[in-house]
């Protein structure tokens, strides 16, 4: 069993969904691992991870759209504004989502469906640099 790990860093542009498929496929890529698992995890509180459809754009306006409504800003609904108006329900959205995904890998290749993406969902409303960390465990 070998086993890798890796930090990669991506500058988001507010909130919205980041596709970072290709550079973490990059990444599996050069891996002398052929098989196995890998486990992404996102160092911060106020983003998240999912896996979504990468091929229509009006999927993630939308799920960003819905989640601005689930959770909106609004300082009166919140005691920890240190931020500013989006804080507190950056780390809402955040707790509603994952920090963390284990996808499997086949071949030097993430074993996902064809219309999956990964994606970092920017839960703030300026830029922000985001650090996942990957680890990748198999043969």
């Amino acid at each position: 069993m070998k086993q890798s790990s890796h930090e990669i860093t991506f500058q988001t542009t507010g909130a919205s969904l980041l596709n970072v498929t290709g550079p973490i496929q990059d990444w599996i890529g050069s891996q002398d691992i052929k098989n196995g698992l890998l486990t992404i995890f996102i160092k911060h509180t106020s983003a998240s991870l999912t896996i979504q459809e990468n091929a229509d754009p009006d999927v993630l306006y939308d799920l960003n759209n819905f989640f601005g409504k689930l959770v909106p800003e609004n300082a009166l609904l919140y005691r920890h504004n240190a931020e500013g108006a989006d804080d507190m329900p950056a780390h809402i959205k955040s707790a509603l989502t994952q920090t963390q995904l284990s996808i499997p890998i086949r071949n030097n290749d993430l074993n996902m469906g064809i219309w999956q993406g990964i994606y970092i969902f920017e839960h703030r409303a300026h830029a922000h640099k985001r650090t996942l960390v990957l680890h990748i465990l198999g043969e």
